[in-house]
């Protein structure tokens, strides 16, 4: 059986979670990282040197950083679902994967940072706004991309969609102040209707 090494309150672990629940795959999930520790013992060094989660086993495989741990878990057992067999098509999915990471993790990061891990009185205020305005810039993108189709993936879900729908929980449950983006509301309002998503991903922002 896979096991998966993480807390359910990190989005990149949240990640894995919802694709290993969309694919309905039998796994075990070890608590780490955060206030679980786990990540600094040697026996979970030799598996991670990063000492991060998430962390998959699946048999004789250990697989590290979440995007590629949702890329393989489309590949291995996601084919005709959450993997498309087109290159033309994974690359459309792979894009928006490389995007989040890439493009909107960093300036995210403050405002999640500042409205559910920091005490009010110790909320650097500014650094909120100005990752507010930046990500609502951000998130403009996919809000006209998803205009014209369903998924990001495409006419259906697929693996292009689950690093963004997992930032999308917080963005959109957040007390703060959005930009109207109906295109990705839309989209989100989608995601929460598949039981995957709100088994992995709909659980308490800490």
């Amino acid at each position: 059986m896979l096991k998966l090494w993480g807390r359910t309150n990190s989005t990149n672990v949240k990640k894995a979670l919802w694709c290993l629940e969309e694919l309905q795959i039998p796994y075990t999930r070890v608590d780490a990282g955060g206030a679980f520790g786990v990540v600094d013992e040697t026996h979970y060094i030799a598996k991670n040197p990063n000492k991060l989660v998430p962390c998959l086993e699946d048999g004789e495989l250990v697989l590290w950083e979440s995007n590629a741990i949702v890329r393989y878990l489309a590949a291995q057992y996601g084919q005709g679902s959450l993997w498309e067999s087109h290159p033309a098509q994974r690359a459309q999915a792979d894009k928006w994967m490389d995007w989040v990471t890439a493009t909107l993790a960093a300036p995210f990061r403050p405002v999640f940072w500042n409205i559910v891990r920091t005490a009010p009185e110790q909320r650097d205020m500014a650094s909120v706004q100005a990752s507010l305005d930046a990500c609502g810039k951000l998130l403009a993108i996919p809000d006209q991309a998803l205009a014209t189709q369903p998924y990001l993936s495409g006419e259906s879900l697929g693996m292009g969609d689950i690093p963004l729908g997992c930032y999308a929980y917080a963005w959109f449950e957040m007390p703060i102040e959005r930009p109207d983006l109906p295109h990705l509301r839309r989209w989100y309002e989608q995601l929460q209707r598949r039981p995957g998503y709100q088994t992995a991903v709909v659980t308490p922002l800490t």
